[in-house]
């Protein structure tokens, strides 16, 4: 099996399994996103505890890169800062997914990144 192949399988067990997968009642930082090409949809929650991510959630509905890369996502920003959100590059949510997407999949992968950039410019009450 190579790495491709591997790869795969990991996005089809977030897709089937999300980590994350839920709503933050009185949620610091949210926003919902679509992609209105597809229909993909993603709405991300963040909670800060001491000026960091202390809990990172996301619902929607959409194909699996979409689902799978919102829900490494929730991983990937759990105890970072605002700051360090609003640096993040979207290279990161790719790399997480391990592989080659072609552009109009590389939308789906990005959407839970565009909605947490979102969030995190969006709501006055999250400080870096």
């Amino acid at each position: 099996m190579d790495s491709e192949q591997i790869y795969s399988e990991i996005i089809l067990d977030y897709y089937r399994h999300p980590k994350n997968k839920g709503m933050i009642e009185n949620a610091d930082a949210h926003f919902k996103d679509w992609n209105p090409l597809c229909g993909d949809e993603i709405e991300i929650f963040l909670k800060f505890k001491n000026g960091k991510v202390s809990e990172a959630k996301f619902s929607g509905s959409g194909c699996a890169i979409s689902q799978a890369a919102a829900s490494m996502l929730t991983e990937l920003i759990q105890g970072k800062t605002a700051d360090e959100l609003k640096k993040m590059k979207s290279e990161e949510v790719l790399s997480a997914l391990g592989v080659k997407l072609t552009p109009i999949r590389v939308k789906c992968a990005l959407l839970g990144f565009a909605a947490m950039q979102k969030a995190i410019y969006s709501e006055p009450a999250v400080k870096p």
